[in-house]
């Protein structure tokens, strides 16, 4: 069944607002796969919004999380969706009050997996909102990075199986998400740090996050040796490239990488 133009442009312009590190992969993917991914990342964004809050009691986001992740589990009604944030209509971002158009965009083929993933991530951010972040060890860490992050691995592993049939590593794919997600840590350590939140483990430095990112980088990067279908590849290759462009521009001191550098670096994956 294909996808209105209005829903398709909707969904592709609030992929560009909330994230030009994920937009960039997408827009290169072919017409389905984009549809496909596209909408996967939205409804993983609109309960993140949720989780990341920074007015919200922690209450209220377990709660809202908790029962999303009920939702999700059963077809998705719109009507009780709307009911369950409408009394945070005024707090909540437009990327989450739209839930439910990114379910609606999503292929019919891949939709119950894309749903089922984000159904566990809601719960698993719950349950981390509930313990306040507190990260004790590694075990925490990668606890708390395979539901917000290790579980899009495990979701596009569904999507390049239905896509053409691509099948690869789910541990390895978990760990292409930890890294990505540990970068976005060490990126965000003074904003998170203003709202009284830290990721790292106890006794932790910056160096020693700096390791585990490097080390889930790397089996991020031999998750792509199972992968042979050249727009999935690109679409893998070009975060991954991303995130260790950051690592050094950070490692530098600097904030994030220039336009210029990710312009530059994006390219370089899509021409090889």
């Amino acid at each position: 069944m294909s996808v209105p133009n209005k829903l398709r442009d909707n969904a592709m312009l609030m992929l560009k607002e909330t994230s030009r590190t994920f937009f960039i992969p997408i827009s290169h993917l072919p017409a389905e796969l984009q549809d496909a991914v596209g909408s996967a990342y939205l409804c993983m964004r609109a309960i993140d919004e949720i989780e990341d809050h920074p007015e919200l009691e922690a209450g209220v986001k377990s709660r809202l999380l908790y029962a999303i992740s009920d939702l999700l589990k059963k077809p998705f009604n719109e009507d009780e969706y709307i009911t369950l944030v409408g009394p945070y209509q005024a707090d909540l971002p437009d990327v989450t009050l739209q839930l439910g158009n990114w379910i609606a965009f999503c292929p019919t083929g891949v939709v119950d997996q894309v749903l089922d993933s984000t159904s566990i991530m809601a719960k698993g951010m719950a349950d981390w909102v509930e313990k306040d972040w507190h990260i004790q060890n590694e075990a925490d860490l990668d606890d708390y990075t395979f539901y917000v992050a290790g579980l899009v691995g495990v979701m596009l592993n569904d999507i390049w199986k239905w896509y053409d049939g691509t099948e690869t590593d789910k541990e390895l794919a978990i760990a292409f998400g930890r890294g990505l997600q540990s970068v976005n840590i060490l990126r965000n350590t003074s904003e998170d740090s203003e709202r009284g939140v830290s990721f790292f483990p106890k006794n932790w430095s910056r160096e020693d996050m700096f390791a585990y990112a490097r080390r889930n980088l790397s089996l991020g990067k031999k998750y792509l040796e199972d992968v042979k279908s050249l727009p999935i590849l690109h679409f893998c290759k070009i975060p991954l490239a991303l995130a260790d462009g950051t690592l050094n521009a950070l490692m530098k001191g600097k904030e994030k990488m220039t336009r210029d550098d990710v312009n530059k670096t994006v390219s370089e994956v899509v021409d090889m």
